[in-house]
């Protein structure tokens, strides 16, 4: 079944894996996610680039929501980290797993999570997860 990602313009998805999309600039070499048109600090034209898909932990938190209906804040809820990239890049996404599943400075990659089955082309959203031992 074909996926599709949720937001073209922040990544695609090549078979199972989705490829974070960037931008770097030619003249100073700084990378940027999500793409950009003008360098940050140069403020020159950017080129498009493909980012890793895997990096290190550099911090997390988890987030406490409610289940619909729901007044109890420790009834659901995800975790949300920012993983820096080879590229040097930091990248702030869900994170796969469990309070506990995750410490600071582990690897982590990239992974593809259906969010709308389509029937044709499910929708779906990149998150990162500890890399496997």
């Amino acid at each position: 079944m074909p996926y599709v990602p949720i937001e073209k313009r922040l990544f695609r998805i090549d078979g199972d894996t989705p490829v974070l999309l960037g931008s770097r600039c030619a003249r100073c070499r700084e990378t940027f996610f999500p793409r950009r048109r003008l360098c940050a600090v140069c403020f020159e034209p950017v080129e498009d680039v493909d980012l890793c898909g895997r990096g290190t932990l550099y911090s997390y938190t988890y987030v406490h929501v409610p289940f619909f209906g729901q007044t109890r804040i420790d009834a659901g809820g995800y975790g949300v980290g920012q993983i820096d990239l080879p590229e040097r890049v930091r990248v702030q996404a869900v994170l796969v797993g469990e309070p506990g599943a995750w410490r600071i400075g582990m690897p982590m990659t990239i992974a593809l999570e259906v969010v709308d089955e389509r029937g044709e082309d499910d929708v779906a959203i990149f998150r990162f997860a500890p890399e496997e031992a």
